[in-house]
């Protein structure tokens, strides 16, 4: 096959099975066979693909149309500017996340100890890492570099996040704990992207998530509140004087979050909307000024 009769085979195979977004993911997955770019391809479509690469690019069709993630066939998704690795272990980075990492950034300091809670992929901690090093680069004397601590149920999910902190360079540790059950000291900030969906609302959701993406990583339990009720609750005694807890939020749970906050003792609570215009991220500080 030419990269053009590929190119219109992996379009009208998606497009059969359903896949919403059939032009774009038969492009990215001959991008991730072949190498090419979009220029190479305008150039050279005529060019023959490699027994290889036409038997590579057909099984990665083959995957799509099964309703696989494109990012756990390519293995790899883009978060905050940075190439993460994913897998079926670790739930696919969100844009919507990205709210939740440059609303931490505002108050990350220099020295900083950072705790974030269901880490997955680890793709919040290191890009605080990551941007905080590079805001540490640009200022003479700026101090200590900001720490910090993933936590996570699962191994799996934990080698996934050590693998993309080396592969980018950020040094942070990793802990396999039930929430807070092995968590030692103090942090200045903790954040979290917990499961919040109701186990009731998982059976409607798209089947490259509900099938595919690890069910731990999504399931809040009965109301999508359980794990914010038992960070809120326990979050405190791993918190400086002052320290400042972030969580991302479905779109209808910014009020219910907010008034655990505000009834567990937190002050300047906020809610955050994203560029959708819906509610993402809520935050808030715990013995501020004590």
């Amino acid at each position: 096959m030419t990269l053009h009769e590929a190119y219109q085979l992996g379009q009208e195979q998606l497009k059969t099975a359903g896949i919403e977004e059939a032009d774009l993911d038969a492009w990215y997955l001959l991008e991730h066979v072949t190498g090419i770019d979009r220029t190479g391809y305008f150039l050279n479509c005529r060019e023959r693909l490699s027994k290889e690469q036409e038997e590579a690019y057909r099984e990665a069709l083959q995957k799509r149309a099964a309703h696989i993630p494109l990012q756990q066939i390519t293995g790899v998704q883009e978060f905050m500017g940075l190439k993460f690795r994913v897998n079926e272990h670790v739930l696919i980075p969100r844009q919507d996340t990205e709210v939740l990492v440059e609303e931490v950034c505002k108050v990350q300091r220099p020295g900083m100890h950072v705790l974030d809670m269901c880490t997955g992929s680890g793709c919040i901690l290191i890009s605080l890492l990551k941007y905080s090093e590079a805001e540490g680069d640009m200022r003479t004397g700026s101090g200590q570099p900001v720490t910090g601590v993933g936590v996570d149920i699962s191994k799996e999910a934990l080698h996934v996040a050590e693998q993309n902190a080396k592969a980018l360079g950020v040094a942070a540790t990793w802990l396999h704990s039930n929430l807070f059950e092995r968590v030692t000291g103090r942090y200045d900030i903790i954040v979290s992207n917990p499961p919040y969906i109701p186990t009731s609302v998982i059976h409607s959701l798209a089947e490259e998530v509900k099938l595919h993406e690890p069910l731990m990583a999504l399931d809040g339990k009965e109301d999508g509140l359980w794990f914010y009720r038992e960070i809120v609750r326990k979050g405190p005694e791993y918190l400086k004087r002052g320290g400042r807890l972030f969580f991302e939020i479905g779109y209808d749970q910014g009020e219910a979050v907010r008034s655990l906050m505000e009834e567990a003792g937190f002050t300047e609570v906020t809610v955050k909307k994203d560029l959708a215009g819906l509610d993402r991220v809520v935050s808030g500080a715990y013995n501020l000024g004590e």
